[in-house]
């Protein structure tokens, strides 16, 4: 889906720092950016450093928080329940309103 939306050859991505998840470890060599942040893999032979785990736990506690505000704004049922839309334009306009009052949420 990423390449569907973003195409490699556009480069879409090289003036952005990206911070993914091992769902992505092909990004680096299809997608040329400014710095990309993926978390350390273990392998059979090759177990995680001290050092290798620090860092996989700071990148997981920032992607938390993103996690977290994803599931407050699905606390609205228009992102949960199935959604009958032909305007495609709406979707994004439905998710900006949930994602202000999920934001105006946390601030009161």
């Amino acid at each position: 889906m990423l390449k569907e939306e973003f195409p490699p050859d556009e480069n879409c991505f090289s003036n952005l720092n990206i911070k993914v998840d091992l769902g992505y470890l092909g990004i680096a060599k299809d997608y040329i950016c400014k710095t990309i942040s993926i978390p350390h893999k273990k392998t059979k032979n090759n177990p995680l450093t001290e050092e290798q785990k620090l860092s996989n736990k700071a990148m997981a506690s920032e992607r938390i928080i993103v996690e977290h505000s994803i599931g407050g704004m699905k606390r609205y049922r228009i992102l949960s329940d199935r959604l009958r839309l032909h305007d495609f334009d709406f979707y994004d306009v439905i998710i900006g309103i949930c994602a202000g009052l999920w934001n105006y949420h946390l601030l009161g």
